[in-house]
């Protein structure tokens, strides 16, 4: 697989070239050792028509400013070598105006304020906590381990559900197949056969007849309601209509749950490792957390406003699992809460994988069972007929 490899050469010059690698560690390491400063690897991608525009890339923007501020080059000076070497005019015009407020003398924690769709309040935070301590490079390296974990276990669920997913569309085009093309076909050779069909084949035939006599309307009409649902998904209020209707399913709610406890954790635990105070952590990530856990994300933050420790706030909230709670109060014993934040959500992570890979060995087999069974059953009910005149005739 070929990789675009960014790299840092003399005088402070960032060039891009490609390399054939079999994964982004491999194609890091070759790199090295041809003597390039590595600043960023990312597999080539095959530019479609239909690809819709992408946002500020700030997880790469983190990893080439840590690796130029790592080679000794200033903060305004790595800005202008990121800016240099960008080609996307969005993202040029962006950085230009982080750089123009630099230079006018505010902080960048300020600069990236100014764009809140681009740069996450977490990132910014993140990045105004490291400006007391006078340690950027830490809090970019903080930043980049919280979102390349994220981003690893959306992953792992995203490619989870790849498999069932191409198993439901290509049996669901096996069955369009039968109903709207070999079906109709069937039953014009069934027209002339007298006696007795049954019930279920009956209705099979005579849907075939209606589509042979009507095939335009029934086709216009699949798909409308295509068209129809594919445009409700893509709203807010389709969306939270269909995840309601999977939360009550007792197994998919309490997973869930702990996928978004998971993602609270880290982020609080990167929060806090940077140096933010915990109430202001809490507010900050409450809007990862559903409407449900993030009421009592509220009534939590008001507990530990009033003196109630984070942990038993917490617990009392329902924000905690078993294993998380005795952590928690570790961590608070120990003074390492935000060490203890990302222990948590590692273990979640791991226990979601675990999970995922047993629903997918478990779900996988029943899925094409249940798709062989239908379809079988629709060819089984087109050739009854011809059973039944078989058996007629004898």
């Amino acid at each position: 697989m070929r990789y675009q490899v960014k790299a840092l050469r003399e005088p402070n010059e960032v060039f891009s070239f490609e390399i054939e690698a079999a994964n982004e560690v491999a194609a890091h390491a070759q790199a090295s050792q041809q003597g390039h400063a590595v600043l960023a690897v990312k597999p080539v991608q095959v530019m479609s028509f239909w690809q819709m525009k992408t946002g500020f890339p700030v997880l790469l923007f983190s990893q080439e400013l840590l690796a130029l501020l790592s080679a000794g080059l200033s903060l305004v000076e790595a800005i202008e070598t990121i800016v240099e070497k960008e080609q996307r005019q969005d993202s040029r015009q962006i950085l230009d105006s982080v750089l123009l407020r630099l230079r006018q003398g505010q902080s960048l924690s300020s600069a990236l304020e100014a764009f809140p769709a681009e740069f996450p309040a977490l990132y910014a935070a993140t990045i105004r906590a490291s400006e007391h301590t006078g340690d950027l490079p830490e809090a970019l390296r903080r930043y980049i381990a919280y979102r390349e974990q994220a981003d690893l276990v959306r992953g792992k669920v995203v490619s989870a559900l790849i498999y069932p997913v191409a198993l439901l569309v290509v049996g669901g085009l096996v069955v369009l197949f039968l109903m709207f093309f070999v079906i109709p076909r069937f039953s014009r050779i069934y027209d002339d056969i007298r006696g007795d069909i049954p019930l279920l084949s009956r209705i099979l035939l005579e849907w075939g007849k209606l589509l042979e006599a009507h095939w335009v309307w029934v086709g216009f009409s699949a798909i409308a309601i295509f068209a129809f649902a594919g445009y409700l998904v893509t709203l807010p209020q389709g969306r939270a209509w269909v995840a309601g209707m999977l939360m009550k399913i007792p197994v998919v709610r309490e997973r869930a749950r702990v996928f978004q406890l998971a993602r609270l954790y880290r982020t609080l635990g990167m929060l806090l490792r940077g140096g933010i105070p915990v109430l202001q952590a809490l507010d900050m990530s409450s809007g990862l957390l559903g409407a449900e856990l993030r009421d009592r994300m509220g009534f939590a933050a008001i507990k530990v406003r009033e003196g109630l420790p984070l942990s038993r706030a917490m617990e009392e909230h329902g924000l905690t699992t078993p294993v998380a709670s005795r952590m928690l109060r570790v961590g608070e014993r120990s003074g390492r809460m935000g060490e203890m934040m990302e222990r948590i959500a590692s273990f979640h992570d791991e226990d979601m994988a675990r999970w995922m890979n047993w629903f997918t060995r478990l779900f996988e087999p029943a899925l094409m069972a249940l798709i062989g069974i239908v379809i079988g059953g629709i060819v089984i009910l087109m050739y009854m007929p011809i059973f039944e005149l078989a058996g007629s005739i004898q």
